[in-house]
This record gives C-alpha cells, structure tokens and sequence, in this order.
C-alpha cells in the first residue's frame, strides 16, 4: 500500500516548519550528491568504520550469499567518521528512494512534529535515525556495504503515529485501487514486513533492520510520552486515539 494522505491535514494548526525543513535538507542533499559521486561514497555510514573507527577509502570487494561477487567504492568521509551516522540520514540512494522517503515523512512527520512540538521532534526523528543506524552496525558489524537513507528516522515517526493516531484514516493505493484504511492497519502492515525481511536485507540493498530499530525505539519514546501529549493536544487533534 502506497500512503497518499491522512485524513486529518487540515485544521490542525500551521505549517509543519521542521518536517518540511527536513524533507528541503534532504532534497539539497540529494541533489548535492548527484552532482558530487564521492560524497555519497565518503559520507555514507559503513558499519566496520563505525566499529574500528577506521575511514575506508579503498575500494571493497564483497561476495553476497549467493556467491556473487561486487565491488563497494570507498572515499574519504568525515572526521571523526562516526559522524556518518548523522550524515546517512539525509542522503539516498536513487529518485525513487528519496520519493518514497518523503512521501512517508510529507503524509505522517506532521502529526507528530505539532503532537511532540517542532523542537523536540527534531531531536526525536534524529534519535531515531541514529538508532536505526546503530541497528544496522550491530546486526552486521563488519560489514563494508555503505548505509544511507532517512527510512529508518521514518520508521520511528510512523511508530510514534501508531501510537498516538491509530484510528486515523489514510487514503492508499493499493494495487490499482484508491481506499483508506486505519493507520493502524497500513502501519502495522508495513512494520510486520520489515520483520519479515530481516534475512533478505544483505542481497536486496535494503536496511530492514534499520527500518526495525528505528521503528522500535520510536514505538518505546511515543509510549512513555503518550501521556503528556494527549493532556496537551486538543480534543479535535486526538479524538481518533
């Protein structure tokens, strides 16, 4: 299913200023990269640079189980290199990739940057793309296959609505079909995927243990902030809670 909205953009105060902040920075980003190849290479995060605390800036050779074998080109990144860990969160792999990124982040990230208020959503959605970052360095510590992309920060705000607007309705694509379901249910669909897909992630390029992590931490922070959010959001905000 494809989110192409929720039910509840209007009536729910002003613009999003830090959602929408973040989805500009990471469209300059991107565009930055399209322009500059070696940044992405560099900048990047790499768990076995994370774990050693090493810049790789050679290239790696990687065998997938399959036994196919590829080359990773490395650059020069940051200093410290654990900065890659920020870094990764606002950089994507392709058009479409940053597409659906922020199309997820436009359709959820509002709700709860007005539930959190703008400042300490800000520091919610980098937590949680830490997190999911970490995630993947613990999964597979030596691995050398760069990992980039604001998914895993995404995966925690989509707890975080979960928690705090399940019975919102969001209008989706579902095949060739227009319908809204409870975020409840489209959320909670999409989470059980990202477990699902643990195992695959290595040979399809994609960090479901990221997307896992960050969802997890975000899931643990909207519960314990639960309380106080609901006290603060007015009735209209959180009748579907």
């Amino acid at each position: 299913m494809i989110p192409l909205g929720d039910d509840n953009d209007d009536g729910l105060g002003g613009p999003a200023v830090v959602n929408l902040t973040i989805i500009a920075l990471n469209i300059v980003v991107f565009i930055y990269q399209s322009l500059h190849p070696s940044f992405t290479d560099g900048f990047s995060m790499i768990p076995r640079e994370i774990v050693t605390g090493h810049d790789l800036i050679a290239t790696q050779h990687v065998v997938d189980s399959q036994g196919v074998s590829y080359s990773v080109p490395e650059a020069a990144g940051p200093n410290p290199i654990y900065l890659t860990l920020f870094t990764a969160l606002f950089m994507h792999a392709s058009v479409l990739h940053i597409a659906g990124n922020m199309l997820f982040l436009y359709i959820f990230g509002d709700n709860i940057e007005r539930a959190f208020g703008s400042i300490r959503y800000l520091l919610f959605y980098v937590a949680c793309g830490l997190v999911a970052n970490l995630a993947m360095v613990v999964m597979n510590p030596n691995s050398v296959i760069p990992n980039l992309g604001a998914s895993g920060a995404i995966a925690g705000v989509l707890a975080a609505y979960l928690v705090l607007f399940p019975g919102n309705r969001v209008r989706v694509l579902a095949g060739y079909w227009l319908t809204s379901v409870p975020a409840a249910i489209m959320i909670g669909l999409w989470i059980v995927v990202q477990f699902l897909s643990l195992g695959a992630q290595q040979d399809n390029g994609v960090a479901y243990g990221a997307h896992v992590g960050g969802f997890l931490f975000g899931l643990l922070v909207a519960f314990i902030a639960r309380p106080g959010v609901m006290r603060r959001m007015p009735y209209h905000y959180s009748r579907d809670s």
